[in-house]
């Protein structure tokens, strides 16, 4: 819930400042450049293999993952379509009942947290996240009602990757915070399409990612849906 407030708060701070910028700007110009954030939940795709993924390994439900970007708006035709192509830097997380273990440098693999009850094992959050700068291209189609949608697809590059773990030590119980930065095995680039559906400022969003997120072979077959809205105060 707090990740949720706090990438909420970053939309509606965006907006408002952009909104400002966006009213010096000339009506023209505003047509030419897109900016915009994006707010979803990732619904993680999986298959539990017993290898990289034990049996019992369970993805939350909502898993908060943020976007932002800005575009460039390239006209088609004398309507208000266009042809679109920018930059972007995109965060997803996936939370679940796992920890994330590097076996001799080979692969990755997941491994359970001991059962809280039976181990005295309690955690608050373990998760990793993986982040992508990113180029966008989309085809906007809009309309004088305010109405638009678009489609498109993006490619990313992966820029930075950690796991985070907030509970107790199997070993003695004791409470512990663990950031561990670049996980292994991660695919360097990934690839999907995109879709929006909107009216003025805001629109429903959703991602499908055609890759992986790690190697194939060197750890188990992930990849995000994400649904969110989008807000382009401009």
């Amino acid at each position: 819930m707090k990740k949720i407030l706090f990438l909420l708060t970053i939309s509606f701070t965006l907006f408002l400042s952009t909104n400002t910028f966006a009213q010096v700007l000339s009506e023209s110009a505003k047509r030419k450049v897109t900016v915009g954030v994006d707010i979803f939940a990732d619904i993680w795709q999986y298959k539990v293999d017993g290898t990289f993924l034990p049996a019992g390994f369970r993805a939350r439900t909502i898993n908060q993952g943020a976007n932002v970007f800005i575009m460039y708006n390239l006209k088609m035709g004398k309507g208000l379509h266009s042809f679109s192509v920018g930059l972007g830097i995109r965060s997803h997380n996936m939370y679940s009942n796992s920890r994330v273990e590097d076996v001799k440098g080979d692969s990755i693999i997941f491994r359970l947290i001991p059962d809280s009850f039976n181990n005295k094992v309690d955690y608050n959050k373990t998760k990793i996240n993986m982040t992508y700068a990113e180029i966008p291209v989309e085809f906007k189609f809009k309309f004088k009602s305010g109405f638009k949608f678009g489609v498109g697809f993006k490619g990313g590059y992966l820029i930075d990757s950690k796991e985070k773990y907030v509970g107790t030590r199997e070993d003695s119980g004791t409470w512990e915070k663990v950031k561990n930065k670049d996980i292994n095995h991660l695919e360097d680039w990934s690839f999907g399409a995109t879709v929006r559906v909107g009216y003025k400022f805001i629109s429903l969003f959703g991602y499908y990612q055609i890759t992986k997120v790690f190697e194939f072979g060197r750890g188990p077959e992930l990849y995000p849906i994400s649904v969110g809205i989008t807000i382009t105060p401009f």
